[in-house]
């Protein structure tokens, strides 16, 4: 048996293009992203080459000039792949690997790939499988067979009742595809309602839920790390984290909530990914406080908030509260900072007892302290007040209990009918 060669890592050309408005410095900084976007993949960058364009072109993506210049560029450095930044489309996959007799991806691929090498949990290999499938079933095609080939078409020596167009191998495969997709979509839904009956039970608990956002490789697992001493793996690599870990930690008040760390974001996150790790951030949407992490050292800060904020909206949360922290300042100081934010290191804990502070005040003024008169008959709301938030003071009148507690928004809008204006 041949043995596989584990240090070898693939030649990988990269495409980028200045769609107008988009400069040339912001695909630059678009290619560097996708260099180590490549690099986590386990490949290596050896070439790029930019085209300035008012569209891309609806064949090569590249005009015909630049797709054969990048052919010679694949053959002067002997690459194995050419990965675009921006997405392909079917047919312009199929005609850039032919002319340049090599495969041609995209971004989406490369970002798919690197979540394939990170899966652990069975829910996490699941989604990640049921994403490749949805972004492989439109750039289905057969190699083998061309479409006119058929399984049992027309001929002389066919039997009776075989006769016919019969069923090409792309069909075949399409059908095996959409069959594997609907059984993964099954097994996906099951490990969704587990996950919905855990995020209840810690909503039951009452504890306030915070949840780690931010842009990949920002430092989420190591802060998780420094306040918590949860344990989790922490790599200089863009998604290391695929599967969320939710620990308990106290806050500077001895108050305590529950933390989670995510899946980092990135520009351009796959739509694949975000429907297939629909379940997961979920766990974002629910959040009572978003702590939306940083990399502060970053050149791109601002371009990396406002790709996570967009991500947010995507997935319903980008109302929830956030409050921003810009990490890594034993590296660098950011040299703008946004209201009301917080500068660390998460690696050397600098700045995190300041976190606590404001990440308490902040969880305090979500909840709202009310008044209300609570009927003896109605006992049942009685009840609900003490399990839903923190009854301050009770006292009985004649027909009534008068109660004041703090509750949060969502809560304190349940018991609308019987506060006291």
């Amino acid at each position: 048996m041949a043995l596989i060669d584990r240090t070898f890592r693939e030649r990988i050309v990269l495409v980028g293009a200045a769609v107008a408005p988009v400069t040339l410095s912001t695909v630059e900084a678009n290619l560097d992203e996708l260099a180590l976007l490549v690099d986590t993949a386990g490949a290596d960058a050896v070439a790029r080459i930019v085209q300035r364009m008012d569209h891309p072109d609806p064949a090569l993506f590249l005009r015909r000039g630049k797709a054969e210049e990048l052919h010679q560029i694949c053959l002067t450095v002997d690459a194995d792949t050419v990965v675009f930044d921006e997405e392909l489309t079917p047919a312009q996959q199929r005609n850039l690997e032919k002319l340049l007799g090599r495969t041609a991806i995209d971004r989406t691929a490369v970002i798919l790939d690197i979540f394939a090498q990170h899966a652990r949990t069975q829910q996490g290999k699941v989604q990640v499988e049921l994403a490749q499938l949805r972004y492989r079933l439109p750039r289905l095609r057969g190699r083998q067979l061309a479409l006119s080939q058929q399984r049992g078409g027309v001929s002389a020596g066919g039997a009776i009742g075989n006769r016919g167009p019969g069923e090409t191998q792309l069909e075949v495969d399409r059908r095996r595809l959409l069959r594997r997709i609907t059984r993964l979509e099954h097994e996906l839904a099951d490990l969704r309602r587990t996950r919905t009956t855990e995020l209840r039970s810690r909503r039951r608990s009452r504890l306030p839920a915070v949840t780690l956002v931010g842009y990949t490789n920002a430092g989420k697992s190591t802060l998780l790390n420094q306040l918590t001493t949860a344990g989790v793996l922490v790599e200089d690599r863009l998604f290391s984290t695929l599967d969320p870990t939710t620990r308990r930690l106290t806050l500077a008040g001895g108050e305590l909530v529950l933390l989670s760390d995510t899946v980092g974001f990135v520009r351009k996150l796959p739509h694949q990914l975000v429907e297939a790790f629909r379940s997961t951030l979920d766990e974002v949407a629910s959040a009572d406080l978003l702590i939306h992490v940083v990399d502060g050292a970053s050149p791109s800060a601002d371009a990396q908030i406002d790709a996570v904020r967009e991500v947010l909206d995507e997935i319903g949360a980008g109302d929830v509260p956030t409050l921003i922290v810009y990490n890594k300042a034993d590296i660098a100081v950011p040299g703008h900072c946004e209201p009301g934010s917080v500068v660390i290191s998460a690696r050397t804990g600098q700045g995190t007892d300041m976190l606590l502070t404001v990440l308490a005040d902040r969880l305090r003024s979500l909840n709202r302290v009310v008044e209300l008169r609570v009927p003896y008959a109605r006992g049942d709301v009685l009840a609900a007040l003490h399990r839903a938030g923190e009854v301050l003071v009770e006292t009985h009148e004649d027909d009534a209990t008068r109660v004041r507690a703090r509750l949060d928004r969502a809560d304190a809008a349940r018991f609308e009918e019987f506060c006291v204006s």
